[in-house]
């Protein structure tokens, strides 16, 4: 897949921009503050409905804006398509070449990963982003997903809302049995899927990080296995009563990796941290190019902090394989460059403006 143009109207600094990117790899070269991540998160936006920075909507639109919108051209193995998302007035919108439609629907028709300064919380930050991360790739392979995950999130709402209440067992009842009906596939395709992604990421993680010996992954459901949901929520609903929230059930899944030479996060340092982020990441884009037949686009913004040269170079040489379309940025082009095999991109990125450098 690759996002052949881009237009952005009322994001963040820009006012308007277009442009147009190449196969291969496209570098956006400017100062802090430029706008560089702006972009990548542009076509983010496209593929996610959200951005991978944190803050609200709100913080997306350029100030003195009444909201913004982004359009991109994204052409893959079958077609070519123009997508759209736009938030005016507090309200998103969203379109599939030119026709309203839905953020899930969106999101079917684009794929695009990113690798970013924060990405190292895939690894130390909380269950729900590690959650998230998951949720997006099943989401690309099980069609079933989107409405299972609602319905589940449905049924947990008011249960949830229920217990708080202090609703009797039978009042309870029929919110936990969805629970569980819904629950119990929505579980199943997440094993199925980070089963995949497993076997995708070891030999990355071995290739990046060699000096930690052997990685193990692993999957926490957030429910016992071989044990009907519907009879765990009802054994715990004295509990969940007293904290008036579900405390088993998918919304509660994890996942966790470790190496042979260091058994828990902490014992990895950042650039550590940032290096098995992207193995995870590069292992995500396998998984769903060997689904859809074709490389999803690659964001790299600022992949040479905190990382060392030796440890660059493996970077560089696993994102360069992949074959994928790669829009990455830099305060300036470093001879690591250099090692990319095909011809690379360039851009200046100003205050509000971009240049393509020949």
């Amino acid at each position: 897949m690759e996002l052949a143009s881009l237009r952005i109207a009322g994001l963040r600094l820009f006012e308007r921009l277009d442009l147009a990117f190449e196969p291969g790899w496209n570098l956006l070269v400017g100062a802090n503050g430029a706008g560089k991540t702006t972009i990548l998160e542009a076509a983010y936006l496209l593929s996610h409905g959200r951005s991978f920075r944190a803050g609200s909507r709100d913080a997306l639109v350029r100030e003195g804006e009444a909201g913004f919108s982004i359009y991109g051209e994204f052409s893959s193995v079958d077609m070519r398509r123009g997508l759209g998302i736009a938030r005016q007035n507090g309200r998103v919108e969203a379109r599939v070449s030119g026709n309203p439609t839905t953020l899930g629907d969106l999101m079917r028709h684009a794929a695009v990963l990113c690798f970013e300064p924060g990405s190292h919380d895939l690894l130390s930050g909380t269950s729900e982003g590690r959650r998230r991360f998951l949720d997006w790739g099943v989401f690309h392979v099980e069609h079933d997903f989107l409405t299972t995950w609602l319905r589940y999130q449905r049924a947990l709402r008011q249960r949830n809302a229920l217990l708080r209440q202090g609703a009797s067992d039978a009042e309870l009842e029929p919110w936990s049995l969805e629970l569980g009906r819904s629950g119990e596939p929505l579980t199943a395709m997440r094993r199925r899927y980070f089963a995949a992604l497993a076997v995708a990421a070891e030999p990355l993680l071995a290739e990046l990080l060699p000096e930690l010996g052997t990685p193990r992954l692993e999957f926490s459901a957030g429910h016992e296995a071989g044990q009907p949901l519907f009879d765990e929520l009802i054994a715990r609903q004295g509990r969940d009563r007293e904290r008036g929230h579900s405390t088993r059930g998918p919304h509660r899944a994890d996942w966790s990796l470790a190496f042979e030479r260091a058994l828990r996060r902490e014992h990895l340092s950042r650039g550590q941290e940032k290096l098995a982020a992207f193995a995870m990441v590069m292992a995500q884009a396998r998984c769903y190019e060997a689904g859809h037949g074709e490389a999803p686009v690659l964001c790299l913004d600022d992949i040479a902090s905190e990382i060392d040269g030796e440890h660059l170079a493996r970077v560089f040489d696993v994102a360069s394989r992949s074959g994928a379309q790669i829009l990455a940025t830099a305060t300036e082009r470093s001879a690591v460059y250099d090692r990319v095999s095909t011809a690379v991109t360039m851009f200046h990125v100003e205050q509000g403006g971009v240049r393509r450098q020949s």
